[in-house]
């Protein structure tokens, strides 16, 4: 069953574009519909409405109205600086980072949109544990709430190593619309992977 955030984001039924956005690709002729691999844990209703929008053309446009806030993080310095004053606000207590750097070796096909490494080094006779964490670098070009769903997410493995409700209570601490980014995320992330393909 779709919560109402769900329902509030694909009941569209009304919606209409009334300006030109990067979103929207008109196209005479479409690929034939793929599964929705970013969507798969999700409900096969949720992913039917999914599909409607995009026969209609309007996930993109959808898209386009949420979420047109960019963002500045452009270098692997600003993304450091970026996480560093996120964790101070939330996890100031926890294993502190050595590193953190947009990937572009990271695929967002087999769904690793980041990644989180411990590492031990010998310090002058003491063992001493950071962690580096790794964004993939489609993010640098995301909407800005998609960026920061993405550094929540990993954050939180800082202290929570799986995905269990734990995790995920951690996760709506630090960002309340934790889950609704995160569907918006992996919608931005079709929407982007259906485009290319048309335009290929």
């Amino acid at each position: 069953m779709l919560d109402s955030t769900q329902r509030e984001i694909l009941g569209c039924a009304s919606y209409r574009v009334s300006i030109p956005n990067p979103f929207y690709r008109p196209t005479r002729f479409r690929p034939p519909m793929q599964p929705l691999k970013y969507l798969t844990g999700y409900p096969e209703s949720l992913q039917a409405q999914v599909r409607a929008l995009i026969e209609a053309d309007r996930l993109g446009p959808l898209l386009a109205t949420r979420y047109a806030e960019t963002h500045a993080v452009r270098n692997d310095r600003q993304l450091y600086d970026y996480v560093q004053e996120m964790k101070s606000r939330h996890l100031r207590k926890s294993v502190p980072l050595g590193k953190v750097q947009y990937d572009g070796k990271l695929q967002v096909v087999k769904h690793a949109l980041g990644t989180h490494t411990a590492i031990s080094r010998v310090h002058g006779g003491q063992l001493k544990a950071s962690r580096e964490i790794r964004i993939a670098s489609v993010f640098r070009d995301a909407p800005a709430p998609f960026l920061k769903m993405i550094v929540v997410h990993e954050l939180a493995h800082l202290r929570q190593p799986e995905h269990d409700k734990a995790f995920y209570q951690l996760c709506t601490n630090m960002a309340s619309d934790y889950h609704l980014l995160e569907l918006d995320m992996r919608l931005w992330l079709t929407h982007r992977e259906i485009t290319s393909a048309i335009n290929s």
